[in-house]
């Protein structure tokens, strides 16, 4: 008998084999919207500060992973400082799709083709469930922010400004 194959993305199959509880928030995506972030958050009928958007920096050479909330502003300086860098600007986008094999407004910090260094903004263990992109626009998913930081094997740190 064959294995059943996901038909999802990347992240709910990292997600559907690891154990934890997560659910799956679908959504109608308006290419318009000024913000993927905020609009995933007026979809779902949850608070900004609970939804999370996932931003890549170059971090003295290296790419790294900052999870954020979207009514945030991920803060570069304290991204380099929880990784141990001297400085990090954002990473150009088409690097960022390449690398994590999502497109932007739509990178996912689960199931990325390459593991890199996470660091989720410490205001994610307030809630009890976060949200991130699923991997496509219009596509989020809920868990516990303990299983995200094990998930990603992110460090967590202040590194949202606002």
């Amino acid at each position: 008998m064959a294995k059943k194959q996901s038909t999802g993305t990347p992240a709910t199959r990292v997600l559907e084999t690891s154990g934890v509880r997560w659910s799956a928030h679908p959504y109608d995506h308006d290419p318009r919207a000024a913000s993927y972030g905020l609009e995933a958050a007026e979809a779902l009928g949850v608070t900004a500060e609970q939804v999370f958007k996932t931003l890549l920096a170059d971090c003295d050479g290296a790419l790294v992973v900052g999870v954020v909330p979207v009514d945030a502003q991920l803060d570069l300086k304290a991204l380099a400082k929880a990784v141990g860098a001297k400085k990090a600007v954002m990473a150009d986008p088409a690097q960022a799709e390449r690398t994590t094999g999502y497109v932007v407004g739509g990178i996912s910090p689960l199931g990325q083709k390459r593991a890199l260094p996470t660091v989720v903004d410490a205001s994610a263990e307030a809630w009890e469930t976060v949200y991130v992109s699923g991997g496509r626009r219009g596509f989020d998913v809920g868990l516990g922010p303990a299983d995200l930081v094990a998930l990603t094997r992110a460090t967590v740190a202040a590194i949202a400004r606002r």
